[in-house]
């Protein structure tokens, strides 16, 4: 076992899962990881071996079929998993995001119909804020429902769903401006916003009536995983698809939702760093210059302490918003600091080891080109840098109100 990003105080259950996640990520993920990353192919064996393990339930409430795990479980498991890979750890994130908002905020049919399934694999979830005209200001959405008897019909166009092809399950966050004036939706958009509930089949083209998604967006990195875009044109939606049965919520529920995924995005910047560091350590003991291992000189010994030191860092804070969460306080600003945080120490402990493997960090033959390509995307998931910086200046003023 690493002597780095240690977590005390787990249990024997805990510590048992982690163990067979980190078995599991050094057999089967991190030996075909590349190549499949290089081929943009969709890990299917992968996945299949996670649904095995019951990872897809980790989370969700025993009575539904789930394992019932806290957030700091499933954290620490992310971070394992975005060591051998990070794109797999995109493809159970979504999933999570929306079990756990129905858990918290959907109706008891809703959790009934959904969960169970949920927590067998059977239905992959995705959700959606962004659309293309907008990446973080959620207050400029402008696709629609409108009531229609019993139904809501929906139009718009959203954007950067991950597993927007293979979900069955998507929750869409649109405005809905039942009970506003146009006045009042104008003033405070944040309460004219719901979140629907789109089941659908897995793939491209129209996988329902009033419903498509095109295809695959091709990016630099975070590859395998299948992030598209979704149009709706005129779907109809039953009344009984609000989550929680109410409008006007949608915001607040994705919100809730985003809080789990910042961590998610922390955990996957601690596991990807600490792939990086085992690279960058590994490389500099077995590479000679001027008749020693590199490792030997103190310019590498400086950077793999630095490096080192980041890795540690950042799992303290993702570690310390897991737990924040689980207790039941509010996290939004342990979320955003440990997200902030662990984006940016991954990104620069990528770029040291890259920096270790000197012209062979360029070839992709090895394994630090992948990686030197994923680190960017978490630094704009589940919110920009600029956005958690805001955030946690907000909170730190309303904690810190001077008092004149």
């Amino acid at each position: 076992m690493a002597r780095l990003a240690q977590t005390h105080g787990l249990t024997d259950i805990q510590q048992e899962i982690l163990s067979t996640v980190r078995d599991f990520v050094d057999k089967e993920i991190i030996p075909v990881a590349t190549k499949l990353e290089h081929r943009d192919e969709y890990p299917q064996q992968i996945v299949d071996g996670l649904k095995e393990l019951g990872l897809f339930g980790l989370m969700i409430p025993e009575e539904y079929g789930g394992l019932g795990e806290s957030l700091l479980t499933y954290a620490l498991c992310v971070e394992e998993i975005a060591r051998g890979w990070m794109s797999v750890s995109g493809i159970i994130n979504t999933h999570f995001i929306v079990a756990y908002m129905l858990k918290q905020h959907g109706t008891q049919e809703q959790r009934d119909h959904f969960l169970p399934r949920m927590a067998a694999g059977d239905i992959r979830g995705a959700f959606s804020m962004s659309e293309p005209g907008l990446g973080s200001d959620v207050s400029a959405i402008t696709s629609k429902a409108v009531r229609d008897g019993d139904e809501y019909v929906l139009n718009g166009q959203k954007m950067w769903l991950t597993n927007g092809g293979t979900s069955s399950l998507v929750a869409v966050l649109v405005r809905s401006d039942e009970g506003h004036s146009p006045e009042e939706a104008a003033a405070k958009p944040h309460k004219s916003m719901t979140t629907f509930l789109i089941e659908k089949e897995p793939g491209f083209g129209e996988v329902r009536p009033g419903l498509t998604i095109p295809g695959k967006i091709d990016k630099m990195g975070y590859k395998g995983v299948d992030t598209t875009e979704l149009i709706m044109d005129g779907l109809r939606l039953p009344a009984d698809r609000v989550l929680g049965g109410v409008t006007g919520r949608g915001f607040y529920q994705m919100m809730d939702g985003v809080e789990v995924g910042r961590v998610n995005v922390a955990a996957r910047g601690c596991g990807v760093a600490q792939r990086a560091f085992e690279l960058g350590v590994s490389y500099a003991q077995q590479r000679h210059t001027f008749g020693k291992p590199i490792a030997q000189h103190q310019a590498i010994q400086f950077k793999l302490a630095e490096m080192a030191t980041k890795v540690e860092a950042a799992h303290a804070m993702m570690v310390n918003a897991a737990r924040k969460k689980d207790s039941g306080e509010r996290n939004d600003l342990e979320a955003g600091m440990a997200k902030y945080l662990a984006s940016e120490y991954c990104k620069e402990v990528v770029e040291d080891a890259f920096r270790i493997h000197g012209g062979y960090g360029f070839s992709k033959e090895y394994e630090i080109e992948r990686l030197y390509r994923e680190a960017p995307m978490l630094l704009i998931g589940e919110g920009t840098a600029e956005i958690q910086k805001m955030i946690i200046g907000r909170r730190l003023l309303e904690e810190y109100r001077f008092q004149g």
